[in-house]
């Protein structure tokens, strides 16, 4: 890879549970704030569920009535979420045709589709359908170039980040707005996920139910989120003057080709993403700052995930933070909140904690970043994402370079 072809991160949007914006997302993150709070997923209040609901949202000043009216609740997150990304990154330079859309979703219109059923209207298709949240973004952002949707279950978004940046390396895009979107809020999902396994369905306190590696994790708690990046060339974004938050340098994409919704136990699928990450990258493992791991709080898929860490970098070897224990985890969108995450985290030279740790499990080898941010020297990190399906995904990023 030539620096002719190294990809920089230049804007960030966000709208979670955790903030509204990006500043009080990080603020959250760095106090270990948890979004959870206990959430009535149907209109009666007989399913309620620790969770991570986006409070007192609206789309107001980025959708009109009328386009609200024609959106589902995860795309007007993505609306916000990439519009604010946009203008932090100063605006789109290149002409429409050189701009691109990629976005991850594993729901789509997931409340739209639930309240339709049976009685939909004129609207139905369009306000559930998963590329949805591109076509808006295409339209609201004057891009005529590429615009893709991927749907990896909880790969989606890290999936979305990666191919966004194949789409510059190959020159297909001069820019690209790259993220995912979900609002999975529905006693629907609620009531799947509970009934799985995956889900923390009771607890005493919301805000400390979401435990990634602890010995006495439950599962993960549902959040709704959009995140999005904007992506440029790292010359372009010199050349203009822009703000560098971090440059992506790798993304690999593996399969763990195991089971529907189990993790291979050893970590193999897992492993191997990573290491053709660093390998895309050009970074050997030991250079790596930190980890953000997919860290979902399920028992199987957090076992799998410190086993592959350990093989690939060495027991408790390599700083690994779990941001859903603070967000929750927003499904087809986790892995772009992740992404703005360990890019903030490059960029300030800061990696927020894991919240709620009580005790280790003894079977994940982790140095698990707890109690305070830690500080971490310039260089490399790596994002994880690992969904069901046995999809996995992965992406490098690093400090920019002089």
């Amino acid at each position: 890879m030539t620096p002719k072809d190294t990809v920089a991160i230049t804007g960030l949007g966000v709208r979670c549970g955790a903030g509204a914006t990006v500043g009080e997302l990080w603020e959250n993150l760095l106090n270990s704030r948890s979004a959870a709070t206990m959430h009535a997923f149907d209109d009666e209040g007989t399913v309620v569920r620790p969770a991570c609901p986006m409070p007192a949202f609206t789309p107001e000043g980025y959708l009109s009535v009328k386009e609200v009216r024609r959106t589902d609740r995860s795309v007007q997150l993505a609306v916000c979420a990439a519009t604010d990304a946009v203008a932090d990154a100063g605006g789109l330079r290149p002409p429409a045709g050189r701009r691109a859309v990629v976005t991850g979703t594993a729901y789509g219109g997931m409340i739209s589709q639930e309240r339709g059923v049976g009685q939909p209207d004129v609207l139905y298709t369009p306000r559930h359908m998963h590329n949805a949240g591109a076509y808006w973004l295409s339209d609201k952002l004057g891009v005529t170039g590429p615009t893709l949707t991927l749907s990896t279950a909880c790969a989606s978004g890290t999936h979305a980040v990666g191919e966004a940046m194949q789409l510059i390396r190959t020159g297909r895009a001069d820019v690209v707005v790259a993220g995912g979107h979900e609002s999975p809020m529905t006693a629907t999902t609620a009531l799947s996920f509970g009934r799985s396994g995956a889900l923390v369905t009771e607890c005493d306190d919301a805000t400390r139910a979401a435990r990634p590696f602890d010995a006495g994790r439950q599962g993960f708690l549902l959040e709704e989120a959009a995140a999005f990046l904007v992506l440029e060339r790292l010359d372009d974004a010199r050349r203009r003057g822009a703000r560098v938050y971090a440059t992506l340098t790798g993304y690999a994409c593996t399969s763990d080709a195991h089971h529907l919704t189990a993790p291979q136990p050893e970590g193999v699928g897992a492993r191997a993403c990573m290491e053709q990450a660093l390998a895309d990258a050009g970074t050997p493992a030991d250079a790596i700052t930190h980890v953000n791991a997919h860290g979902t709080g399920t028992p199987l898929n957090d076992l799998a995930e410190a086993r592959a860490l350990s093989d690939l970098f060495g027991p408790a070897a390599v700083p690994v933070t779990a941001c859903k224990s603070v967000t929750g985890h927003a499904i087809g969108a986790a892995g772009a909140l992740e992404a703005v995450i360990t890019a903030l985290s490059l960029y300030e030279g800061l990696v927020p904690p894991t919240a709620n740790l009580t005790r280790l499990d003894p079977l994940c080898d982790l140095d698990l970043i707890t109690a305070g941010p830690r500080k971490v020297p310039a260089g490399p990190a790596i994002s994880n994402s690992f969904a069901f399906g046995g999809h996995n995904a992965c992406v490098v990023l690093d400090t920019p370079r002089p």
